[in-house]
């Protein structure tokens, strides 16, 4: 698959995505503003109803003082002529008068009592004096009105508003106040009243909040609350007396865990869509790099076999050839020009099939007691001839003190040559090549210095990858399969050591390994 369409597929999958976190963001705004609206309208509805139960209970308590007024003005006759009524503490004006008429009825009808009396005329009498009364009473509120705070009892205005909250199964704490339009200020808030009651008023003084409202009072956030109802709207002025007023510091919360269920879902399965999104991604473009690998692995293969493989059929020719046939010298010498490239070709084969195994695990160290410093030296001087020919040297800086370690010789032996054979291949003309020993805790450090090339901070990353090679332009140009740096680092994990690699671009490497004294099983 070319990399067009690989662009293309990511970006479709991408759109495809992003369209899907749209909208569930979408529905799931949807389904907060649907909550909130249905939160708004059932505080709205429990407010109203508090209202109207407010005004209803008002009503009640104008009935009831006009039966206990019934009461309080029996008539006294005493003996000098002159007539004595209490005046009840609930009062409007106009009591006065309505005391005149009773006194005129009792003269009147021959009635002492008025108010108890069961006949027609006293009955009459009754219904007129009470129309009377809430005609005064209504007109009364219309044009002069008594404070609202007088008009409410904050207990059944407590008792009201939570019963209609739950009632609309809102079981949120919350603040509340009455909100005065003569008083500029908020005159009950929260059970309690904001002034001290003079006697002979329906309400009650409370001074305690209940004790299932313990929240605390915000007046800023309540005087700001979009939660408000009027009160007590049967006014002739322009503005009503007041305001009940909520808010609801927990609203948010509420609104949220309406939905949270839904969004953790969201959420979980976005991120396992984004997850296998993230991930075939990945798999595409390690799959792409595989086969470049395997790609670039098979041409430096054929490239490798290709040499031998003609030199040999050129000694094979050469060999029957009826001029060559009959002198054994030149006979025995393309002999050993076969031997020669079949043992190359052989050691190619071994290093494919050696990674094999590695790459199984099926395979084990046959752990001895190795000289690190005989090893490397041997290997130095192996090297070193053939850095003298390109005016370059090889050294080694041996300071380790005990260079005694448990390894496989054989094994050791690949690592150390392998890294060497790395450093000459990929350094320039004359190439500089250092080996390093110390002690370390634990075991010993070797270091392998050259000057070479060097390697981009990408091909760090993959620099001991099965099959990967840093290009240097021409991709034969180094021979190899790509399979020395990954067979060593294979070999280094399973002695229970470590290897890093420091390099910068046109500055060289540094392989930086770490065998321990005694492999751990």
């Amino acid at each position: 698959m070319n990399k067009t369409a690989i662009n293309g597929i990511i970006g479709l999958m991408a759109i495809a995505l992003l369209g899907i976190i749209a909208l569930q963001a979408y529905w799931i705004n949807e389904r907060l503003s649907l909550t909130e609206d249905y939160f708004d309208k059932s505080v709205f509805a429990a407010l109203n109803n508090v209202s109207k139960k407010l005004e209803i209970e008002e009503k009640r308590n104008i009935n009831s003082f006009i039966g206990s007024s019934r009461i309080s003005s029996n008539i006294d006759v005493g003996r000098e002529g002159s007539f004595t009524s209490p005046r009840p503490a609930f009062s409007f004006g106009f009591m006065s008068r309505r005391h005149k008429t009773d006194t005129l009825l009792a003269f009147t009808l021959g009635h002492t009592d008025v108010m108890e009396c069961t006949c027609a005329e006293c009955s009459l009498h009754r219904f007129v004096e009470e129309q009377g009364a809430m005609e005064a009473w209504s007109t009364k509120q219309l044009f002069d009105q008594e404070p609202i705070q007088d008009r409410i009892r904050v207990s059944h205005l407590d008792t009201f508003l939570r019963q209609e909250l739950r009632s609309k199964g809102i079981n949120l704490e919350y603040t509340y106040g009455v909100f005065s339009q003569e008083e500029k200020d908020f005159v009950i808030r929260n059970g309690a009243y904001n002034y001290i009651m003079d006697e002979g008023t329906m309400g009650t003084i409370s001074q305690s909040t209940p004790e299932d409202i313990q929240v605390p009072t915000d007046e800023s956030n309540l005087f700001n609350s979009r939660y408000k109802v009027q009160l007590f709207q049967g006014s002739l002025k322009l503005q009503p007396p007041g305001y009940l007023m909520i808010h609801f510091p927990g609203k948010t919360g509420y609104v949220w865990r309406s939905v949270w269920t839904t969004v953790l879902a969201a959420i979980l399965f976005t991120s396992i869509i984004l997850f296998c999104f993230i991930y075939t991604v990945r798999v595409i473009f390690a799959q792409k790099k595989l086969s470049e690998i395997k790609s670039d692995f098979i041409n430096n293969m054929t490239h490798e076999f290709k040499t031998p493989i003609a030199t040999i059929s050129l000694a094979a020719d050469s060999i029957t050839s009826p001029f060559i046939a009959g002198k054994a010298d030149k006979v025995q010498r393309f002999a050993d020009i076969i031997k020669q490239e079949n043992r190359r070709m052989n050691k190619q084969v071994e290093k494919v099939l050696q990674m094999a195994l590695l790459e199984k695990q099926d395979f084990s160290l046959k752990a001895t007691q190795v000289n690190v410093h005989e090893v490397i030296r041997q290997a130095v001087n192996n090297i070193g001839l053939r850095c003298e020919k390109k005016g370059g040297k090889a050294e080694a800086k041996l300071a380790a003190g005990n260079a005694i370690i448990e390894a496989d010789m054989t094994h050791f032996s690949n690592v150390v040559n392998n890294l060497l054979d790395n450093a000459y291949k990929y350094s320039p003309e004359q190439p500089e090549i250092q080996v390093i020993t110390e002690n370390v805790n634990n075991g010993v450090l070797i270091q392998v210095k050259d000057n070479g090339i060097g390697m981009s901070k990408e091909d760090r990353k993959h620099i001991f990858d099965k099959f990967f090679r840093v290009h240097t332009g021409n991709r034969h140009d180094v021979k190899g399969f790509g399979l020395g740096l990954s067979y060593v680092k294979a070999i280094v994990d399973a002695h229970k050591g470590q290897i890093n690699v420091k390099s910068e671009l046109g500055k060289g490497s540094e392989f930086v390994l770490f065998f321990p004294f005694k492999r751990e099983k």
